[in-house]
């Protein structure tokens, strides 16, 4: 699938993604992506959060692509069977915070539960072996039960600004084989 024939939906993390980060930059650089707003995004509400990413798929005018960051990971989980059946066409998970680990933040706590089903399109979850949010077999474990094809990206910390990677070109690599496969 070529990135602009479907709707490319960037959902930030906790915190958003701000000026610098990959996925802003990302979203401007597709023509046909955007940003998913929240209405809080440092006191997230699953619901809120959730109900956001289902109404901007059911609004989408192409096939849906997600490109999920962190805490947005959990909350796309939650949403995808809500999902209009075949709309979404895949999904770029990137740095999935463990809910059961001791790292997640308190604001993001109402996010546990993530179903471990499988997601009804194929995607594929990036983690750093350096990521203080969740483990690599962590990472594993969900990756085979949503499954997702799994990419280790080494020392990497969280992908985000904090951890160096605002373009993040490898990442950008990365989803245009997803595309490539979707």
């Amino acid at each position: 699938m070529r990135i602009a024939d479907a709707d490319i939906l960037v959902l930030p993390g906790l915190g958003n993604s701000g000026a610098g980060h990959w996925q802003r930059r990302w979203a401007e650089r597709f023509s046909t992506g955007r940003i998913v707003e929240q209405d809080d995004w440092d006191n997230p509400d699953i619901r809120d959060w959730t109900a956001a990413i289902v109404e901007a798929v059911e609004m989408a005018e192409r096939p849906v692509v997600l490109i999920a960051h962190s805490l947005a990971v959990s909350a796309l989980v939650h949403a995808a069977p809500r999902f209009p059946k075949g709309k979404v066409k895949g999904a770029f998970l990137v740095s999935p915070p463990d809910h059961e680990g001791k790292a997640v933040p308190r604001e993001a706590q109402s996010f546990a539960g993530v179903p471990l089903d499988p997601l009804p399109f194929p995607s594929l979850l990036v983690v750093s072996n350096t990521d203080p949010m969740v483990s690599l077999e962590r990472a594993a474990h969900m990756a085979a039960a949503w499954g997702s094809e799994l990419h280790f990206a080494g020392d990497a910390g969280h992908i985000n600004l904090q951890s160096g990677h605002g373009p993040w070109p490898e990442g950008l690599l990365m989803f245009t084989r997803l595309m490539q496969r979707i």
